[in-house]
């Protein structure tokens, strides 16, 4: 089958109100230095990035009929993302989330809800658009549909792709289904009950995906290589880190992009924090995230 779509994730999508503060504040006031609304959630601004970096891209998701909905739809649309696949409830409420940014550090604090939307469901799937796709990345939400996507991806050949955040009902049984499995930190930890993240990623590997590595913040990263030996990456440094938010969702897209273009795995990792680093340049998971252009110049340029 030809491929219609480079990159098409399924996940949690929603409205963020973002705020950057002078410090967060606790019972007491503060105001702020800056703020904006855009679309939020893991899987939803991973697909923007896709999108930005170049690649044909599409979602697959829910939203309520309400207006922060309608937002949700109308900054996919403005970023070239097709979201024909997207079930809109009536009258649910769509995903919000409030996120305070620390000027002085980056670091910020996040609160979301669902809000009483239902999630997509097995029978609502797209599963002419995923096999239409090159990659299928997901983030644990939507638990059940993401199952059945993933199954139907790995039986058709369409790389999945896991942005391991958020531990769910069903989502261990999801990520045997994972060709590129990328944990968070504290997930690594959580699901395999090691502190030691030099011996987590090993447990985490038994789970089987084709390259299984884990993201550590200002720490970089880490992956397995073939041979189970562990391959590092630091961080890239910045002048200044204006917001962190969206930096992890985003290193995944990095490393699924350069991954389809090469079996370089440094390259990949090298690549992802590319692309997280320039988006920490800016307020918002989105605002900063880069076009391949100023990925590879940036790249370029510290050789």
């Amino acid at each position: 089958m030809t491929k219609k779509f480079d990159f098409t994730g399924l996940g949690f999508c929603s409205n963020d109100y973002i705020a950057l503060l002078p410090e967060i504040p606790l019972d007491s006031k503060v105001k702020m230095l800056e703020h904006l609304i855009q679309g939020g959630g893991p899987a939803a601004t991973s697909t923007v990035a896709a999108s930005r970096l170049g690649l044909k891209a599409a979602f697959i998701s829910s939203v309520g009929d309400d207006d922060a909905g309608k937002k949700i739809i109308a900054d996919f649309d403005t970023e070239k993302v097709f979201t024909k696949a997207i079930q809109i409830r009536s009258g649910k409420t769509s995903p919000v989330a409030y996120c305070w940014t620390d000027a002085p550090t980056g670091k910020r604090s996040v609160a979301w809800t669902s809000g009483d939307l239902v999630e997509v469901t097995p029978d609502e799937i797209d599963y002419e658009l995923i096999a239409a796709s090159r990659v299928l990345h997901l983030d644990g939400h939507h638990t059940r549909a993401a199952l059945a996507a993933a199954k139907f991806a790995k039986a058709n050949g369409v790389l999945v792709n896991m942005d391991a955040g958020t531990l769910r009902d069903g989502v261990p049984e999801l990520l045997t289904y994972t060709d590129i499995l990328i944990a968070s930190e504290e997930f690594a930890r959580r699901i395999t009950g090691i502190n030691d993240l030099d011996k987590a990623i090993f447990k985490l590997a038994e789970y089987g995906a084709k390259v299984t590595g884990i993201t550590m913040g200002e720490l970089g990263s880490m992956v397995l290589t073939p041979e189970k030996s562990i391959l590092r990456c630091p961080a890239f440094k910045l002048e200044k880190v204006v917001d962190t938010t969206g930096a992890g969702d985003v290193y995944h897209t990095g490393f699924c992009v350069r991954y389809l273009e090469t079996d370089d795995l440094m390259e990949c990792m090298r690549f992802g924090s590319a692309v997280s680093a320039l988006k920490c340049g800016k307020l918002g998971g989105r605002t900063g995230i880069p076009n391949r252009n100023e990925v590879d110049l940036f790249l370029k340029q510290r050789g």
